[in-house]
């Protein structure tokens, strides 16, 4: 772990997805953060942990906490994490990606990752939890909704010792292409992280993730720098 400075600690959910890598930008320009990663079965597990440990170390994180969770494979339920449900591609109309919960959702996952953050900024005395969740243009996750957090919070304040702990979400009510922007500006080292829902190697370019992202990019003027297996 890299030596204390006097600027405030905070904690960042860091997944190593575009908006993950935005949001660990955001808070390594004001705090001295620590990268808290979760791996749960997840399709694209290994490349998701590869794209968050190198955005870390580019951002200059302080130390970077991998967390191995295997409740939701088990749990299953989901196309992330339950090998026996397809990952679907995108609609055809990508104005309808949102209009219903899709069968990428993995059931409450943010509360599992959010409390697991908590606890470690307790013990590091960070006082601010950052989560890169977006609620416009997405996939209408409804663990990404600005109520979600409100009501996370006050469960922070009535359930934690001090209480004053606060989850953050500087990019939730921003459009995808208005995060690639921001992103951008900051330097948010794009080419490292990993959006894709199922591929690896080359994101897939089809699933809503993809899809997603690569109108983000063309609608902000930007090339995306990952590989695709298609466009």
């Amino acid at each position: 772990m890299a030596t204390t400075s006097n600027r405030p600690r905070a904690v960042v959910s860091l997944s190593g997805g575009m908006d993950s890598v935005v949001c660990a930008a955001l808070a390594t320009r004001d705090f001295d953060a620590y990268a808290v990663h979760f791996s749960y079965g997840q399709r694209t597990e290994a490349r998701e942990l590869l794209s968050a440990r190198q955005a870390a170390e580019i951002l200059g994180f302080k130390d970077f906490l991998h967390l191995k969770i295997d409740l939701f494979r088990k749990i299953g339920g989901s196309a992330l994490t339950d090998e026996s449900i397809a990952v679907p591609d995108a609609p055809e109309e990508e104005a309808s990606i949102g209009q219903q919960v899709p069968v990428t959702y993995v059931p409450f996952r943010n509360a599992h990752f959010l409390s697991a953050a908590v606890s470690w900024a307790e013990v590091l005395g960070a006082k601010t939890v950052f989560i890169g969740a977006v609620e416009q243009d997405s996939s209408g996750y409804p663990d990404c909704r600005p109520a979600y957090y409100q009501a996370f919070n006050q469960l922070i304040q009535t359930g934690t010792k001090e209480g004053d702990i606060r989850i953050v979400t500087p990019l939730i009510h921003l459009k995808k292409s208005e995060i690639v922007r921001l992103g951008v500006e900051l330097g948010a080292p794009f080419h490292v992280s990993w959006s894709c829902y199922s591929g690896q190697d080359a994101a897939c370019g089809t699933c809503e993730s993809c899809v997603l992202r690569l109108r983000a990019f063309r609608e902000a003027g930007a090339a995306d720098p990952i590989p695709y297996a298609a466009r």
